[in-house]
Order: C-alpha cells, then structure tokens, then sequence
C-alpha cells in the first residue's frame, strides 16, 4: 500500500433527514433531534411498520440549474447531484478549470432508483380475472409496454447515479459504483481512499446516496423481521444498544466526500477537515441477512482498519458504531468492539447517529463518517437516543441520550451489512 500518498477530506455535502447540509445535519443531532416520523412517500396504513425517516421539504431545484433533465430519476440521484454539488463546492473543484478533470473520480455506493408501483399494480389488476386464478401475461405485458417509460426503468440500475454525477459536474476520472448493501458508502470511501494511494486518482467524490422507503422497500424488510413496529411512538423506535429494542428504522438521503491527495490539495490551496487514515473490509461468509453472532467479520475488518492506519486500539479516541436498534447486530457489534479493544472498550465513547436519523442503508456510511469529521473539528460527540433500559449483552458506553464534549483526534466509523458486508473507516485530524 502507498501510505506515501496520504488522503485528506477537501469537501463534505449531505441531504438527511436531519438537515440538508452537514452542518445542518450534525447541529440536530447534537440537539438529539429525531427524522423519524409517519410515512408520506406513499400510504403505509396497512403496513406492519407505518413510520421511516424521511428527508423534508427537498427540491432538486434549489441545487441544480436543470433539475427537469433529472424527472425520470429516482430519489436516490437525486438526493446525490445536490450532495455532491455541496461537496465540490466545498472543495473548490466544482468547475475549477485549472485541476485535471480526467484525475477527478467517482466512487458511490448508490442503490436503486424509485419502482413504477401505480402502473404495475394496475398491470397486474387488468391481467387477473374475476375468478381470480389464473393471470394472462398476454394482457400484463401489453399493458405494461403502453405504461412503462425506458427512461424511467434505466434509472433502476446501480450505475446511473454516478454516471449522472460524473456528467453533471465533469467528472471524467475513473467511474465505479458498489452495491454492499448497508455498507455500500463505506465501501466506496474505502475504495477510493485506494484508488488515490494507488495513483489513479488525484481527487475521487465518494459517498452514496438511498431511499427505501417505498411498498417493496418496507414490504421486504417487515418480511425480514428487522424493522421496529413502534407505530404509537415512532421517535422512540430506534433505540440502539437498548434492552427493548425491536428493530431498526429506515430512512433515506446521500452523503458525498471530496477525498483528495494531499500535495494536490495543498498546491490548490483547498480546506482540508481531516484526514482518512484507515479502511478495512471484510465478509462474514455466514448468512444472507444475518451477522454473525461472534461478531467475526466486524472484528477483522476493525483490526484491518487499524493495522491499515498504523493504530493501536488505545490510539482511538471514538467510536460511531453501526448500531442499528436490532437484537442481533447490537449484541455482535459490543462483541466485536470489546474484542478489537479488550479492558481498553469500557473506556471508549460509542454512539450510534442511527438513533437520530434511522438507517440510511446504502447511504449510512458515509453520512455517519461525515458526523465523525465533525466530531473532531468539534469536539463534542453526537448522543445515542432513546437509551432507556441497559442490556447485559451491550454494556459499554454509548453517550446516553445526550452529546459529550471530548477532545477527539482519531475515529473509527463501522458499517456491517446484510450478507455480512463490513467495512471500519479511521478519521485523523489533520496534521501536517
């Protein structure tokens, strides 16, 4: 690995339901301010789980001169051509002539664009006859060529978003998307942190950008037994570490990050907020949806992270956990953090911004690693909410319910995703 060519963070930009810039979104959290609320992106009545975390009052509008070019367009791009327009002007590079734009990469972890739900159902309903047992795909399919728009359904593949990115603002270095579930964002920072050291790139706008948040989205998850079902107290539901959490909460947004190589970032006279020091990833290889219960993976990946940054795990300062309010994944991650950290773990500050802003899937990594920047430049650390009722199996020190002030030099951000996806960043503060 070239550590020669160190990494700094040059821009941050961030659409959350807890605000549509990053000092938006680290001011509400640490108000303890919650983004979680009834659902309105459709009617979720009927739905075990009728509340998500939604971003409010958004209008692609007040980022973009064009927005019409990007009506066809799901949420999740959306969300990511006004982060990324924060974040490159942030940097300085958004439009700046005078940097190599074929040295000026993407890397997201993006998911999926919006489904055509209203002209699905209604092809389903026109297919299905009365007695209701057989379906006539003849009728289906003619249908569906009548309603369905191509440009629409293009937008459902992974790549789009970062395509429109690069287009959007003359990104013309390398161009990759990765879809690792929950931990998709992180991933692409870790992966563009690379494409730098290797050489490839001079600067690499990373991040990702999600929303689930429709009937396919909560269907699915309700199957999977994850999402809570606090319907009576939505603010309450995401509870990470608690005794009596039931599931996590989702939510939506995008969060970019300029990561630039530090004498190009020097040369150009760009901010520099912190450096990125260490990445490691790492897979389960245990279930689709579950992790591990000894927490094996996250334990690699962090002492990867580590080893990676030339750290020792007392040389850690904070800890933004993944913590996503469910059984499993809270008691796994508390295994794996006392692993990682031995005697050192009771010591160490932990909290999860999922409290606050529900789980923005692919999204969560880069928004919570962005929180992290701000944490150090800060000095006070961001709650966990909703902690009431300690568990036994989750015993350390997640910064109940209200934020700390701690002089923090050094952070490690995880997520874990579904299928065992992991992925631990470090976040130095910057010094030259």
């Amino acid at each position: 690995m070239n550590h020669s060519r160190r990494v700094v963070i040059t821009g941050m930009g961030a659409i959350t339901p807890l605000g549509h810039t990053p000092k938006e979104l680290y001011a509400n959290q640490l108000e303890g301010n919650s983004g979680v609320g009834p659902i309105f992106r459709f009617d979720a009545h009927t739905f075990p789980t009728q509340f998500a975390s939604q971003v409010k009052d958004f209008d692609l509008a007040k980022h973009i001169r064009d927005p019409d070019r990007f009506r066809h367009c799901g949420l999740n791009t959306k969300f990511a051509l006004a982060a990324a327009k924060q974040a490159l002007t942030d940097s300085g590079l958004l439009g700046n002539n005078r940097v190599d734009r074929t040295a000026l990469g993407v890397y997201l972890g993006s998911g999926e664009g919006s489904h055509d739900f209203p002209n699905l159902t209604l092809s389903m309903a026109l297919a299905c006859p009365a007695d209701g047992y057989k379906v006539d795909p003849t009728t289906f399919y003619r249908h569906s060529l009548r309603t369905f728009g191509s440009a629409h359904e293009y937008e459902m593949e992974m790549h789009t978003t970062s395509g429109h990115v690069a287009e959007e603002y003359a990104l013309e270095g390398p161009n990759y998307t990765c879809q690792t579930a929950c931990a998709a964002s992180g991933q692409a920072v870790g992966e563009a942190l690379e494409l730098i050291r290797r050489g490839e790139a001079d600067a690499v706008l990373t991040g990702g950008s999600h929303s689930m948040i429709h009937p396919f989205g909560v269907t699915g998850f309700n199957l999977l037994t994850t999402l809570s079902m606090r319907n009576a107290e939505p603010v309450r539901a995401s509870r990470p570490f608690d005794l009596n959490r039931d599931g996590f909460v989702l939510g939506e947004g995008a969060g970019m990050v300029v990561l630039e190589e530090l004498d190009h970032a020097k040369k150009r006279g760009a901010p520099i907020y912190a450096e990125l020091a260490g990445y490691g990833t790492t897979a389960d290889a245990y279930r689709v949806t579950d992790s591990h219960p000894d927490g094996r993976g996250a334990i690699a990946c962090m002492k990867l992270a580590l080893k990676d940054a030339g750290l020792k795990p007392g040389d850690l300062d904070y800890v933004n956990a993944h913590g996503t309010s469910t059984q499993v994944n809270d008691r796994a991650e508390t295994i794996a953090i006392k692993d990682v950290f031995g005697e050192y773990a009771y010591k160490l500050p932990i909290s999860s911004s999922k409290s606050m802003l529900g789980h923005l899937i692919c999204a969560a990594g880069v928004v919570e690693l962005i929180t992290c920047v701000h944490i150090i430049r800060n000095g006070v650390m961001v709650p966990t909410i909703n902690y009431e009722t300690p568990d036994p199996d989750c015993d350390l020190d997640y910064i109940p319910n209200k934020p700390r002030e701690k002089h923090v030099d050094r952070a490690l951000s995880n997520s874990f995703g579904f299928g065992g996806q992991n992925v631990s960043l470090i976040v130095s503060r910057f010094a030259d």
